[in-house]
């Protein structure tokens, strides 16, 4: 009878220190926001994002043309975009403003106007 509950209480312990890792675990993992951007001859869509200051956000960037290029310096960040594949890219933006965003790998006649802006709230 002793053996049962003292195994009854170790798995109880047991049980209770596992949901409590689970429910860390769970609770840690930050909720990130997607957008798709897709770029396209000459013109990213959305060419306009919004995002709160500190907040986390997810680009997915595609294209079915060319080799295309994301590059929003201000903010620091830049990835190429690959025809048929999706580029990730995540931005952290510590200060409010408006930062433009272009393509960097010419693209064709038209490269000079492809381009956006991000816009960073409080």
């Amino acid at each position: 009878m002793r053996k049962t509950r003292r195994l009854h209480v170790a798995m109880a312990l047991f049980t209770s220190t596992l949901l409590g890792f689970a429910a860390a675990a769970w609770t840690a993992v930050p909720v990130v926001r997607v957008v798709k951007v897709s770029a396209k001859r000459y013109e990213f869509r959305p060419a306009s994002i919004t995002i709160s200051r500190g907040e986390s956000l997810d680009l997915e960037l595609v294209t079915d043309d060319v080799l295309m290029g994301f590059n929003a310096p201000d903010l620091g960040v830049r990835s190429n975009i690959v025809p048929g594949q999706v580029s990730c890219l995540r931005i952290t933006p510590q200060k409010t403003g408006t930062f433009p965003f272009l393509c960097d790998v010419f693209c064709g006649s038209g490269h000079e106007d492809m381009n956006g802006s991000i816009t960073v709230v409080d």
